[in-house]
């Protein structure tokens, strides 16, 4: 007999609007810049650019495309390599498949879950002396964290390999002082529906290089060539955000504190009322370092709990209660089951202990402390019962 769910469902981090977006929203509609581009897309860029401390910003339809882009101007094409995070969602990486380039995938490391420098160095003197630098890095700042900047770029400085910097989940986010999406040579963001702020779909490209993001504007608008006709040089792309939803990131944008003070209390509560059940542990947060705390994830050891992740997402989803495991390895994925792996350690892979014992807990901004109570009161009954 199929169990009838009556409490609410809570969602793992559902759009959180302020009100005011509808403003912006309206400006677009009463002055018919309904099309992409306009003046929402101008001031959303604008305004992003000045809150992570750049030069420029680009908007664009999704951060994947950011990625793209950001490959295309670094000169990635067929044949070359990229490193990239492996503890990731696929976006980081399918756009280096874009150019016909292939990922060589890098592991976390376990103070930030981000990626191993360790590792990194392996991947390096090995591509150096086999003659098969990487043409780029794509660093991945995971559910907010920031990585090991500090020990991760000397590294890619040292053998001339720029930095793209996948802040997709960390916007609000800072590493010693400075914007997550700021340190690499790019930054990318996202604001899919369930990222920390949200334009629905969306995403932007950022960097102190202004002229090259002059080039990244044009190849995201079709590549049209200054002339008074319709005339391509090159191939582009439709990429650019729509006007419209360029108001909703405008609106979105003024209340972002705000909903990193939120995520960050939810994260808090989390920890305060679960950290001393047996087996489980937090997502740590970097000393000088600021974690906008995207989604509250944490790890839990099965023999010592007596739960494990599989079992402990089926009790929440009997509870209408929506988590997710942390996300699968990239060089786990039957998409790039033949792709060349570096391991922080060489006898085990921390991204695949994460994945195998991580779960992401519901963060949205506009989750109520009753039900964050429920989540709570859910993981604290299966654990404690089955001890």
């Amino acid at each position: 007999m199929v169990k009838t769910k009556t409490n609410n469902r809570i969602f793992l981090s559902s759009p959180h609007m302020s009100g005011e977006e509808i403003k912006y929203v309206n400006e677009a509609f009463e002055s018919n810049w309904i099309a992409p581009l306009g003046p929402n897309v101008d001031a959303f860029e604008r305004e992003l650019a000045s809150y992570v401390g750049v030069n420029e910003a680009v908007a664009l339809s999704s951060g994947t495309a950011a990625i793209h882009l950001a490959l295309i101007l670094l000169g990635v094409e067929k044949g070359d390599t990229v490193f990239c995070s492996t503890l990731t969602f696929v976006a980081s990486a399918n756009p280096i498949r874009y150019q016909g380039a292939e990922p060589v995938f890098i592991d976390s490391e376990p103070d930030t879950w981000n990626m191993s420098p360790e590792a990194l160095e392996k991947a390096f003197r090995e591509a150096n002396l086999n003659n098969t630098l990487p043409k780029a890095v794509i660093i991945v700042n995971l559910y907010g964290q920031s990585a090991k900047m500090d020990e991760l770029v000397p590294i890619c400085r040292k053998y001339n390999v720029p930095i793209i910097e996948d802040a997709a989940e960390s916007l609000g986010s800072t590493y010693k002082g400075k914007a997550s999406g700021s340190l690499g040579d790019f930054g990318v963001f996202s604001f899919n529906g369930n990222k920390i702020i949200t334009t629905s779909g969306g995403g932007m490209l950022v960097s102190n290089h202004a002229s090259q993001l002059q080039t990244a504007r044009y190849l995201a608008t079709q590549a049209r060539d200054p002339a008074p006709h319709y005339q391509h040089s090159q191939t582009g792309y439709n990429y650019r955000l729509s006007n419209v939803l360029a108001g909703i990131g405008r609106g979105q944008l003024e209340v972002l504190d705000s909903r990193i003070l939120a995520r960050r209390r939810i994260f808090r509560t989390y920890e305060e009322n679960l950290s001393d059940l047996p087996g489980v542990q937090f997502m740590p947060e970097l000393e000088n370092t600021f974690s906008n705390r995207w989604l509250s994830a944490l790890t839990i050891n099965e023999l010592e709990s007596g739960v494990s992740i599989k079992e402990l997402l089926f009790a929440l989803e009997e509870e209408n209660i929506e988590a997710r495991p942390v996300w699968k390895p990239l060089h786990l994925q039957p998409l790039f089951q033949n792709n060349k792996y570096y391991s922080h350690y060489d006898v085990e892979s921390i991204s695949n202990k994460l994945f195998y014992s991580g779960i992401c807990l519901p963060s949205g901004s506009n989750m109520t402390f009753e039900n964050q109570m429920r989540v709570i009161k859910c993981i604290k009954n299966k654990i404690i019962n089955n001890k």
